[in-house]
């Protein structure tokens, strides 16, 4: 199985850029975005469709042009479910859950604080209501690769100049040691079981030429569940891909007969 995911920044403007051409060579059996800011209606799901993509799932926000998160799979979806729970963030579609086989996966759109401190307060709140979500999910479904926008840096590693960024939201000591609590419950970051060098970004600020030098931050990611390391083939991050200020991620699994 393999699975891309990837925040697009407005699923219509990457439409546009020529996004269907890249998904066509890349084929990944599950393709989960983040901030689609769009509704159902507002694109063409039979493009999608043609690809092979027969199995479309779509949680936009209530707030037209905002957030929303969708799942396109080649692969049959045995259930699927939307939000954790929570009426205020399940209103943003932050949230979709798709049970494929003996694997369940989450496409997240983690909210950013960087708007102030209120925001930073919500995205806080949302965080130990995601975690809670997940755990209680593991209960039943052992078998789960979260992936998303977590709109967090882990580590150092993961973000440029780490000393200037500590006080910023994305890179916060209580945002760093949640993602610490949160691997410590029993989950694996796919990418570092691969890769340890530095560098290694998923998101680029649009100004000064951020991209070009490689100025990022690594802010998307595939998480599974320990029960799936057995099975982790392949992690990859596609900085070559640009219809966002995104790049896509990519894990590959083996499925169970």
């Amino acid at each position: 199985m393999k699975v891309i995911s990837y925040n697009v920044n407005g699923i219509r403007a990457s439409l546009n850029k020529g996004m269907l051409d890249w998904l066509k060579q890349a084929n990944p059996d599950v393709l989960c975005l983040q901030e689609i800011k769009a509704l159902e209606t507002d694109f063409d799901l039979e493009q999608f469709k043609n690809l092979g993509y027969k199995h479309i799932i779509i949680n936009s926000a209530q707030k037209k042009g905002y957030s929303g998160v969708a799942v396109f799979s080649k692969l049959n979806i045995d259930y699927s479910d939307k939000g954790i729970g929570n009426d205020f963030f399940d209103a943003e579609g932050r949230v979709i859950r798709a049970d494929i086989g003996d694997v369940t996966i989450v496409c997240v759109y983690i909210p950013s604080g960087t708007s102030g401190e209120e925001r930073q307060s919500l995205k806080m709140q949302f965080l130990d209501l995601f975690h809670n979500y997940i755990n209680e999910l593991k209960k039943t479904r052992p078998n789960i690769i979260i992936c998303g926008d977590y709109n967090i840096c882990h580590k150092p590693i993961d973000i440029n100049k780490p000393e200037k960024h500590e006080t910023m939201s994305g890179f916060l000591p209580e945002e760093r040691a949640w993602f610490d609590k949160y691997i410590d419950s029993g989950l694996v970051d796919t990418f570092r079981e691969f890769n340890q060098e530095p560098e290694q970004y998923t998101w680029w600020s649009f100004r000064a030429n951020a991209r070009a030098n490689n100025v990022g931050w690594r802010l998307d990611y595939h998480i599974i569940t320990e029960d799936l390391r057995s099975r982790l083939k392949s992690a990859e991050i596609h900085q070559k891909v640009m219809f966002s200020d995104h790049c896509p991620v990519l894990v590959e699994l083996r499925m169970e007969n």
